[in-house]
C-alpha cells in the first residue's frame, strides 16, 4: 500500500501520528507525509527549519514533505492565520510538490484544525484515491470551548465547512466513542469507525535509562502532569490544587510541556510562592517514559466544557501504558475509561478542591495498593489500546476503503 499522510503536525513534534507512520513503514506500508515545518507548541519554528520554503527529507523509512506556511506565534489572530497558512500552501503547492506520485490511499490525522482535510481531498480527487479522517477534535465545538471563537456566525460557518468536509471523505474515523453521535450529524452517510488513540511501544516497557535532572523528582510524592498546557487542559486548576496542599510538603507537582498558558501558571505559582510547584518546560518526546517512571501518581485535565467530555486526551493512553495509577481530573469519556479500568481515580473537571483530596486520599494509599492501579492501567492499555494491534487494524480499514473506492468506479 502507498498512504499519504496529511498532517499540519509531524515529527520532530511530539504527536502520535509520528509513531503510527513509522509502524504502518515496518509493516510494509510506502508512507509519505504532506506537513509543514515544525513550530508547535512554542509558535516559532524549530532550528534548522524555514517557514516559506520547499523541503522534503526522510525519518525512519518515512518521506516528510513540508510546505511553506505561516508560523501558530502566541495564538489569537496568528493561530486562525497560521491554519489558513496551511490549507492555501497545501491547495496551492502540494499538487506541484507530489507531481508524478500516486498513492493509494491519504489518511488525515486531524486534531484541531480539522480544517487541514480540505487540501487532503482536493489531493484525492486529484490522485483519484480514497481519503480517511481521523477525527481528533470536535469542530466548531473546540472552537467556542476554548474560547478561540465565539462569534456566532462564524460558529456556523465552519459548522458548514466541516459538513462538507465529512460528506467529502471516504471513511471518517473517531478516537473517542462519545464522537460517533456529533460526527454523524453532520456526516450524511459516510462511513464511521470507532479508532482510539495509542501510544508508541516505548511507553509500554520497562526503563532503564533516567531522565534529565529537574526539580521536584526527588523523593515525596510525585504528581506529574505531561502534555499541552492551553487553554483546553484548565491547568489553573493545577496550581490550585498545589496551593491547597503546600502545607504537606511531600508531595509536589511536576508539569512537563509548554504551551499558550505556561507564562500565565509560571507567574501565578510564582506569586502564590509555592515550594511544591515545579514547571521545568518542554522535553523530547523519548524522554517521557523516564520522566513517568519518576512519578507516584500521573495528572490528567482538562476544561468544564461539555465538547470536552466527550474526549479522551492522548495522555490518558500514555499514562495507562506506563503502568502508573492516574487522576483524571475531567468529566465524560476520558473519567469513565480510568474509573473503568481500576487504574486511579476520577474527579470533576476545574474543582480543585476535589482534586486536592484525591492527591491526598491517593498519596496515603499503600505502594501495593498504588502499584495495584498500575498494573490495572497497563493491563488496560493492552487489551484495548496495544499500539501493534491498532496499527494493523488502520491496515485493514485503509485496505477496505480503497476496495470499496474501487468497487464503486
Amino acid at each position: 500500500m502507498r498512504l499519504l499522510i496529511v498532517t499540519q503536525y509531524f515529527w520532530p513534534e511530539g504527536f502520535s501520528i509520528n509513531s503510527v507512520a513509522k509502524s504502518l513503514v515496518e509493516n510494509g506500508v510506502e508512507v509519505e507525509v504532506l506537513t509543514c515545518k515544525p513550530n508547535y507548541p512554542s509558535g516559532k519554528v524549530f532550528p534548522g527549519y524555514r517557514a516559506w520554503d520547499f523541503r522534503s527529507e526522510v525519518h525512519k523509512g518515512v518521506c516528510i514533505h513540508r510546505i511553506p506556511f505561516l508560523p501558530r506565534g502566541s495564538g489569537g489572530g496568528r493561530l486562525a492565520l497560521n491554519y489558513l497558512s496551511f490549507i492555501v500552501s497545501g491547495l496551492l503547492f502540494a499538487p506541484w510538490m507530489l507531481r508524478n506520485k500516486k498513492y493509494d490511499a491519504i489518511f488525515v490525522y486531524a486534531p484541531s484544525p480539522i480544517l487541514q482535510a480540505i487540501p487532503a481531498i482536493f489531493l484525492g480527487w486529484l490522485k483519484g484515491c480514497p481519503v480517511a479522517l481521523w477525527v481528533q477534535d470536535l469542530w466548531p465545538e473546540s472552537l467556542s470551548a476554548t474560547g478561540n471563537v465565539e462569534n456566532r456566525l462564524v460558529l456556523k460557518l465552519v459548522e458548514r465547512v466541516v459538513r462538507y468536509i465529512y460528506r467529502h471523505t471516504d471513511l471518517l474515523m473517531v478516537q473517542s466513542r462519545a464522537f460517533e453521535a456529533p460526527v454523524r450529524a453532520l456526516a450524511s452517510r459516510t462511513p464511521i469507525v470507532y479508532y482510539p488513540n495509542s501510544v508508541d511501544d516505548s511507553f509500554a516497557m520497562p526503563v532503564t535509562e533516567e531522565p534529565p535532572p529537574v526539580e521536584g523528582l526527588g523523593a515525596g510524592f510525585i504528581v506529574m502532569f505531561a502534555g499541552n498546557i492551553g487553554a483546553a487542559q484548565a491547568v489553573g486548576v493545577i496550581v490550585a490544587a498545589a496551593t491547597l496542599l503546600k502545607e504537606n510538603t511531600d508531595i509536589h507537582f511536576v508539569v512537563l510541556g509548554d504551551g499558550n498558558s505556561r507564562a500565565s501558571m509560571l507567574k501565578e505559582a510564582q506569586q502564590l510562592g509555592l515550594t511544591n510547584f515545579h514547571l521545568p518546560g518542554r522535553f523530547p518526546m523519548e524522554t517521557m517514559p523516564a520522566f513517568m517512571k519518576k512519578a507516584s501518581a500521573l495528572l490528567v485535565t482538562l476544561a468544564d466544557r461539555p465538547i470536552f467530555a466527550a474526549t479522551v486526551p492522548n495522555k490518558v493512553q500514555a499514562y495507562m501504558a506506563a503502568g502508573k495509577p492516574i487522576i483524571a481530573c475531567l468529566n465524560g469519556e476520558g473519567a469513565r475509561l480510568v474509573v473503568e479500568a481500576g487504574a486511579g481515580f476520577a474527579t470533576p473537571a476545574e474543582d480543585a478542591k476535589a482534586l486536592a483530596n484525591t492527591i491526598l486520599r491517593l498519596s496515603q494509599l499503600s505502594p501495593e495498593e498504588r502499584s495495584k492501579m498500575g498494573e490495572n492501567g497497563r493491563r488496560y492499555y493492552q487489551e484495548h489500546f496495544d499500539h501493534g494491534h491498532l496499527v494493523k487494524l488502520l491496515i485493514g480499514h485503509l485496505q477496505s476503503v480503497c476496495e470499496t473506492k474501487e468497487s464503486a468506479i
